[in-house]
């Protein structure tokens, strides 16, 4: 055998031992519970540059438009979604990922930010050849489809934006300096793993005794197995991210239709707040939902946001489609810029 067929003959072997390895990793984090569930199923594939993410997907009717769903904190895409899950795919493609630091989704050593996540999304829609969805974001999610929107308008066809606001997580400013401190100084802790011990039984005991509520596809064991698999360290950092953004300046500029599904007796995050992005975007429509911030294990939620997802996506229809929009976005900016050089 010559040198260069050893060569070749190492380099497939490495990449059969690295093909096996992942797929050694992705038995190694499955959970037998998960099986058990009627959830969708899922996959992992790898983003170049940046990991390797998870997310659940149901086809749908042929050539229905695409829902990304993105999920809160805390949550999971199984988790937050599972009881949507059959009620979209009626009218939808569904991609539902675990976003950075939550359940089985990317991890990394660099702090967590929002941006990454919504990088994350658009990436994600790139890996599947998706040129656009209609990006549907629930508490933490909102923020994420936001700057998806942002970031990447060309893969932004819609906006469905569920418990969520473009304000950081509070009730004031109090509320607000407080939230972000003591979140700040927790994280700060985690990274060296000093809490890594007394957070998780505190979250899983009230994160399951809200799953308790509910019915299948969902259960106890799988949300536990879920709330195992997350990085603490991510997680408060998530915390911190979420006290610090604010979209005030820009969330006016959002020009794809909207719906907004308000908690009306959300305590974490104020339906005053959520209502006050229905003020700023202009082509935007509201459903509301009596309940709290756990809305999610409510028998309603799936029928509300069903309606504001088909509703969003029926006002695409006939609109000039998100890659024109970004384009133009691009022409105004540079026109902007050139304007203020000159001046």
């Amino acid at each position: 055998m010559t040198q260069r067929e050893r060569q070749q003959t190492k380099g497939s072997s490495r990449r059969t031992s690295d093909k096996s390895a992942d797929a050694k990793s992705d038995a190694a984090n499955e959970d037998p519970h998960d099986s058990e569930t009627l959830l969708p199923p899922g996959r992992r594939i790898r983003l170049r540059g940046r990991g390797r993410i998870f997310f659940r997907e149901l086809a749908g009717p042929p050539g229905a438009p695409v829902v990304l769903l993105l999920h809160g904190w805390f949550a999971s895409g199984g988790l937050n979604w599972g009881t949507t899950f059959e009620s979209l795919s009626q009218h939808f493609r569904v991609i539902a990922p675990d976003q950075r630091g939550h359940g089985r989704g990317i991890r990394g050593w660099r702090p967590f930010r929002l941006e990454d996540c919504a990088d994350d999304a658009a990436a994600l829609l790139d890996a599947l050849e998706i040129d656009s969805a209609i990006a549907v974001g629930y508490s933490m999610g909102g923020p994420v489809a936001q700057l998806l929107w942002r970031r990447h308008p060309a893969k932004v066809a819609g906006l469905v934006l569920c418990a969520t606001s473009g304000e950081p997580v509070s009730a004031g400013l109090v509320g607000r300096a407080a939230f972000t401190s003591l979140l700040s100084v927790v994280a700060g802790t985690a990274r060296v793993g000093q809490l890594a011990t007394c957070v998780p039984a505190t979250i899983a005991g009230s994160i399951v005794r809200t799953f308790e509520r509910k019915e299948p596809p969902l259960d106890v064991y799988f949300a536990l197995g879920e709330l195992s698999r997350h990085d603490l360290r991510m997680l408060f950092e998530a915390g911190v991210a979420l006290g610090r953004y604010n979209a005030n300046d820009w969330i006016r500029d959002i020009d794809v239709p909207t719906s907004i599904v308000v908690t009306t007796e959300d305590r974490a995050v104020i339906p005053e707040g959520q209502m006050f992005q229905a003020l700023e975007i202009r082509d935007v429509r509201i459903f509301c939902i009596d309940d709290g911030h756990a809305a999610i294990t409510d028998p309603t939620f799936a029928e509300q946001l069903q309606r504001a997802c088909v509703d969003v996506a029926g006002r695409t229809v006939g609109q000039r489609s998100p890659q024109h929009r970004a384009r133009r976005r691009e022409r105004m900016q540079s026109a902007v810029n050139a304007l203020m050089g000159e001046a």
